[in-house]
């Protein structure tokens, strides 16, 4: 399998920690990047009240912010960064094994499903296995 298909699990889910969906971004999974995106932002204006948020962002201002955050929105801000990092490190897996198996002919590049490698087409959806271009 090239270098280049093989995504990084440990990478995508530190992508994850550093902002939710970054992780995702990583892994071309778009909808799913928006939806982390989404979700910290929404997590965090809910959770954190007005009175908290620094008028200039300075780190000092930004250490006056975490003091004074509620524990409930440390909790579920770090929910959710959690979930989003074992999303983006599962996925990555999966995707990994997915194009390990399509690598060693065992799965079409097609429509997924598990074929026979001995044979030179996918028995489900008819794609050619071999890489060859079909003749019309």
């Amino acid at each position: 399998m090239p270098d280049s298909a093989r995504k990084r699990p440990l990478l995508a889910a530190v992508l994850g920690l550093v902002y939710p969906g970054l992780g995702h971004v990583y892994l071309r999974e778009w909808a799913r990047a928006l939806l982390w995106f989404g979700l910290i932002i929404l997590t965090g204006s809910l959770m954190i009240p007005d009175g908290v948020y620094p008028t200039t962002l300075t780190v000092d201002s930004l250490m006056q912010m975490s003091r004074a955050m509620p524990l409930r929105a440390v909790v579920a801000l770090s929910a959710v960064t959690g979930m989003n990092m074992v999303d983006a490190y599962i996925l990555a897996s999966r995707n990994n094994e997915a194009t390990q198996r399509v690598a060693d002919g065992t799965q079409c590049p097609s429509c997924g499903r598990e074929v026979d490698p001995d044979l030179e087409f996918c028995h489900w959806c008819t794609t050619k296995l071999n890489g060859e271009p079909e003749e019309n």
